[in-house]
C-alpha cells in the first residue's frame, strides 16, 4: 500500500505578520510537488491568519491543544475552537511539550483522544533522549510513547506519527537515514503486533529532527520515512527543496 508523502512545519514560537506573511507567500508562489501532503504548523495566535492567506493545497495545524471542548483552562486552546478556525491538523507530545512544560504521556494520550473524536488530524511525536539513546533503551522508550498514543487512537487514517529523537531537534545533530530507518521499520513492526498489520502498513511515519534541504533527500529515500516534520528549515524558502525531496 502507498503512503501518502507527508511533509509538516513546526513553526514552532516564531514569526510575526510581516515573516509569515513573506513566508506564505513563498509558498503559495511555490510548485510544492502535488503528491505530498503539507501542513504548516503555526502559532495559536496565527492560525487564523495562516488559514486565510495560505493557499489550499497547504494544510494548517495547531502546535497543541487541550483535552477537553472549553471551561477554565487560562493560556489553553480546545479542538473545537482549532476547527472554529478552518484548521484541519494539530501536532500533540512534541518533546519540547514533554520536556520544557512536562507533558506525560497519559496526558498526550487524553488530549489525542480528545482532538481525535473532535475530527481533528493528529501528529502525534515520539522519541528518545540522548541519555536513552546512549543507554541501549531507545525501543522501549518510543514504543512505550506510541503506547500511551495507540490506546487512545479508533481511527488510524487521522494519525501521522512523528518520530523525533530529542538529541537531533535544533542541535544541528541529524539521525543518519539508517538510524532513523531502523527505528521508523520497529515502530510499524511494533503497530503490527500491537494494533494491526493493516494500520502498520497505511500509517505515515515521518522523521523530525534538523531535517534541512541538504539531509532530506536521503532520508526521504528509506522505506519506512514517509515524510518530515520540519523545525527552523519551514521558516526558510529551503522548505520548498525539502516538500519536494522524493522528485
Amino acid at each position: 500500500m502507498s503512503r501518502k508523502f507527508f511533509v509538516g512545519g513546526n513553526w514552532k514560537m516564531n514569526g510575526d505578520k510581516k515573516s509569515l506573511g513573506e513566508l506564505i507567500d513563498t509558498l503559495n508562489g511555490a510548485k510544492p510537488d502535488p503528491n505530498v501532503e503539507v501542513v504548516c504548523g503555526a502559532p495559536s495566535i496565527y492560525l487564523d491568519f495562516a488559514r486565510s492567506k495560505l493557499d489550499a493545497r497547504f494544510g494548517v495545524a495547531a502546535q497543541n491543544c487541550y483535552k477537553v471542548p472549553k471551561g477554565a483552562f487560562t493560556g489553553e486552546i480546545s479542538p473545537a475552537m482549532i476547527k472554529d478556525c478552518g484548521i484541519e491538523w494539530v501536532i500533540l507530545g512534541h518533546s519540547e511539550r514533554r520536556h520544557v512544560f512536562g507533558e506525560n504521556d497519559e496526558l498526550i494520550g487524553q488530549k489525542t483522544a480528545h482532538a481525535l473524536e473532535s475530527g481533528l488530524g493528529v501528529i502525534a511525536c515520539i522519541g528518545e533522549k540522548l541519555d536513552e539513546r546512549e543507554g541501549g533503551i531507545t525501543e522501549k522508550v518510543v514504543f512505550a510513547q506510541t503506547k500511551a498514543i495507540a490506546d487512545n487512537v479508533k481511527d488510524w487514517s487521522k494519525v501521522v506519527l512523528a518520530y523525533e529523537p530529542v538529541w537531533a531537534i535544533g542541535t544541528g545533530k541529524t539521525a543518519s537515514p539508517q538510524q532513523a530507518q531502523e527505528v521508523h521499520e520497529k515502530l510499524r513492526e511494533w503497530l503490527k503486533t500491537n494494533v494491526s498489520e493493516a494500520v502498520a502498513n497505511s500509517v505515515r511515519i515521518i522523521y523530525g529532527g534538523s531535517v534541512t534541504g541538504a539531509t532530506c533527500k536521503e532520508l526521504a529515500s528509506q522505506k519506512d520515512v514517509d515524510g518530515f516534520l520540519v523545525g527552523g528549515a519551514s521558516l526558510k524558502p529551503e522548505f520548498i527543496s525539502i516538500i519536494n525531496a522524493k522528485v
